[in-house]
C-alpha cells in the first residue's frame, strides 16, 4: 500500500512514555509520511519505529546539538519534505529539546503542526486525585542543592499545585529538600514508571515522603512525576487548629465540627465555620 506523503510542515509529534499502544494512529501515519524524523536519541527512537514497522530516515536533534540538526531540518523544508520531531518519551520541547527546531521553522515560514498525545504530567495530574484548580509544570529542578533550595522557595508562594520531574538518582535528596522548605501539611504525589509495569501512583503527606521512599528500595526507581499541592489558605489559624478541625470534618457536618473546634482549640467559631466551609468544597 502506498504510503501518503505528509504535507510540508514541522511536526511535533508526541511519542509513548512508555507503553507503545498509546501512539495515535494520526502520529503513526504521520512519522511513516514524513521525509525526515528528528530524534533525542535515533537508537531510542528505533525501537518504537522498528515496532511499527516505520522505515523512515532519522537524524538526532538533541540539547547538545540542536543549532546545527536545525538548520539540516530546515534544509528538508526547503526542499519540500515534511519533518517529525520526537523526543524520547512524551511531548517534544516539553522539558525535552525541540522549542528551538520549532522557533526556526515558524521563523523560516513554515507551518509547525502538533500532534498531541502523551505526557507524563499531565498523566499524573489527572489520576493525583487533588483538588486544586491550577497547576505550574516546574520541569526538572536544578541537580546542585543550594539552587534547587532557592528554586523551591521562589515557587513557595504559587497558589497552585506544583509538578516537577525528577531522576532516580536525585528522588531522595530532592524529595527532602521539598519537605524542609514546604509547609508539611501538603499532599505530595509520586507517580513513577506511568504506564510501565511497574506503574505506581502514591500520595501522602509531604512530611511523610521521606519514609515512604526508605521504606521500599522500588521506591526510589523509575522516572518521576512529584505533585505537590497548593500551599494551604492563609486562615490565621494554627497548623494544630487546621488539623484539629479537618479531623472533625471527617466525622461531623460543618458546622458542629467547627463549634467542637471552637470549643477544643479556643479560636474564633467564626473562622473556624469559614475554614470548615473551604475544607469541605
Amino acid at each position: 500500500m502506498e504510503i501518503p506523503t505528509a504535507p510540508t510542515a514541522l511536526y511535533v509529534v508526541a511519542t509513548p512514555i512508555g507503553n507503545l499502544g498509546d501512539i495515535s494512529q494520526r502520529a503513526l501515519d504521520t512519522l511513516r509520511g514524513v521525509a525526515l524524523i528528528a530524534c533525542e536519541d535515533t537508537r531510542h527512537a528505533r525501537a518504537l519505529l522498528d515496532h511499527y514497522g516505520i522505515r523512515t530516515q532519522t537524524m538526532p536533534l538533541h540539547e547538545h546539538n540542536e543549532a546545527a540538526a536545525s538548520a539540516r531540518l530546515l534544509d528538508t523544508l526547503r526542499a519540500g519534505g515534511a519533518v517529525a520531531l520526537i523526543s524520547d518519551a512524551g511531548t517534544p520541547a516539553i522539558s525535552d529539546p525541540g522549542a528551538r527546531a520549532c522557533a526556526a521553522a515558524r521563523a523560516a515560514g513554515f507551518r509547525v503542526v502538533p500532534l498531541p498525545g502523551p505526557n507524563a504530567a499531565i498523566a499524573a495530574l489527572s489520576a493525583s486525585g487533588l483538588p486544586d484548580a491550577h497547576f505550574l509544570f516546574a520541569g526538572f529542578l536544578p541537580p546542585k542543592q543550594a539552587a534547587r533550595r532557592r528554586e523551591i522557595e521562589a515557587l513557595k508562594g504559587i497558589p497552585a499545585a506544583l509538578v516537577f520531574y525528577e531522576a532516580p538518582h536525585r528522588i531522595e535528596e530532592t524529595v527532602a529538600d521539598l519537605a524542609a522548605l514546604l509547609e508539611p501539611e501538603r499532599t505530595l504525589v509520586f507517580a513513577r514508571e506511568l504506564t510501565k509495569l511497574f506503574e505506581q501512583i502514591a500520595a501522602m503527606p509531604l512530611n511523610e515522603a521521606s519514609d515512604w521512599l526508605a521504606t521500599d528500595e522500588n521506591h526510589r526507581r523509575g522516572e518521576f512525576v512529584l505533585i505537590v499541592s497548593a500551599p494551604p489558605p492563609a486562615t490565621g489559624l494554627s497548623a494544630e487548629t487546621e488539623r484539629v478541625l479537618k479531623t472533625l470534618l471527617a466525622e461531623l457536618p460543618v458546622k458542629q465540627a467547627a463549634k467542637l473546634a471552637a470549643e477544643i482549640t479556643g479560636a474564633a467559631k467564626n473562622a473556624l465555620y469559614e475554614r470548615a466551609l473551604q475544607l469541605k468544597a
